[in-house]
């Protein structure tokens, strides 16, 4: 059954003089909107616990065009400015249940610099897009067509560190059935090789930020000999950024090809739910982690998953899948990250990744079928007590499509 969903579109493009002098105009404005609503609200609930909705901003933004001071927010179109404030509401309804953190101000040189324009702040025709405030279309690289007959809902502006301009446009698309598949996988991400299957295929890992390192290393020495302020060291910063987005955009392209293969060829894909933030602690591995782009690798192969009617299964990060045997079940004492192979006493000899990465099924289809734990229970120590912390009820997390 084929399933309609919001998608986003992102297209590179090349504006006139005038267009991104009025886009930059229209980022700071977007920013400075932003910071000064977030501070309101901070101010108002540390001096008066008072909470302030998206309508108390958006009545302070008309006071603020009023002002001397800010009269230059009358220059932009004011929808971008009402939908930062939207944005600034959905971030402190996060905070509030606990989903993410404390809403921070953003920042010209750290901060995405971009804009989004709801139907009322575009026009979409015969293949053009205008947005307000501008007398001409944007030159677009139409580098995939829109779904047929598509209107979009929202566009999103925006310029990267790389100085690349990109626009977004949110429409409604159709996707329709994937073929037939009844494989199931289980899938071990790794540093050696980026992902390990249980069907014994090792995905090699391509390391864009070494295969770059060399070149990132002389752009990055470069900027450090500028001086600060000067206009040598903006153009030695955007050489570096140019150099990041390239390894960024390769590592992106090829997690889009992994994931859309593993959707294609199974119906049910298992993988481990790992913590990347507290992995990136590990000072040593923390570049390499980084490089491998894991928690990316999730979100594809999530709403990928979604979108096709797969099934897809997280299993707990703590559950031994490294050192449990997969042919009789023992698990192991110890599992060095330097043991890359090792043998059971049953006599079966494992590699390390392989043998994870089986388990890793083995405990999602139990999950899928009965809602079994996944962690077996260890021999009691000498001490009478369990040597590993057992698993809790909702220990394993079960992702399906609708």
């Amino acid at each position: 059954m084929s399933r309609t969903v919001k998608r986003a579109f992102k297209y590179r493009f090349y504006p006139t003089e005038a267009q991104a002098a009025e886009l930059a105009r229209t980022f700071g404005c977007v920013r400075k909107v932003y910071n000064l609503a977030l501070a309101a609200r901070t101010e108002a609930w540390a001096l008066r616990r008072e909470q302030v909705s998206y309508h108390a901003t958006s009545a302070m933004l008309t006071a603020w065009k009023k002002t001397e001071e800010l009269a230059y927010l009358n220059e932009v179109s004011s929808v971008p400015l009402q939908q930062t404030l939207r944005h600034l509401q959905a971030a402190f309804t996060n905070f509030f249940a606990k989903r993410a953190g404390y809403p921070t101000f953003k920042s010209k040189k750290k901060s995405r610099s971009s804009a989004e324009y709801t139907i009322s702040g575009f026009r979409y025709r015969d293949g053009k897009l205008t947005l307000a405030k501008m007398t001409g279309p944007l030159d677009i690289v139409w580098s995939r067509p829109l779904p047929e007959g598509a209107a979009p809902s929202t566009v999103t502006a925006s310029q990267d560190a790389a100085g690349r301009w990109f626009v977004s446009l949110l429409c409604d698309d159709i996707i329709p059935d994937a073929p037939a598949a009844n494989g199931a996988v289980g899938v071990d991400a790794g540093l050696d090789s980026l992902l390990t299957l249980s069907t014994g295929e090792k995905i090699d890992n391509p390391r864009h930020e070494r295969a770059d390192r060399a070149r990132l290393t002389r752009a990055q020495r470069n900027l450090s000999r500028k001086d600060k302020g000067s206009h040598n060291r903006a153009k030695a910063r955007l050489k570096a950024a140019r150099v990041y987005a390239r390894i960024a955009d390769r590592r992106r392209d090829h997690l889009h090809k992994l994931t859309t293969r593993l959707v294609r060829d199974n119906q049910t894909i298992v993988i481990e739910d790992l913590t990347v933030r507290n992995m990136l602690k590990n000072h040593r591995l923390a570049r390499a982690i980084s490089d491998a782009a894991w928690r990316q690798f999730r979100t594809m192969l999530q709403y990928k998953a979604d979108w096709y009617g797969r099934e897809l299964i997280t299993v707990d990060r703590w559950y031994p899948s490294s050192k449990l045997c997969s042919a009789c079940g023992t698990l192991a004492e110890t599992m060095p990250l330097n043991v890359r192979s090792w043998t059971c006493r049953c006599g079966v000899v494992h590699d390390r990744d392989i043998n994870a990465a089986r388990n890793i099924l083995a405990a999602g289809l139990a999950v899928s079928a009965c809602g079994a734990g996944v962690r077996p229970q260890r021999e009691p120590s000498r001490t009478g007590r369990s040597a590993v912390k057992q698993e809790s009820s909702g220990a394993t997390q079960r992702i399906l499509s609708p």
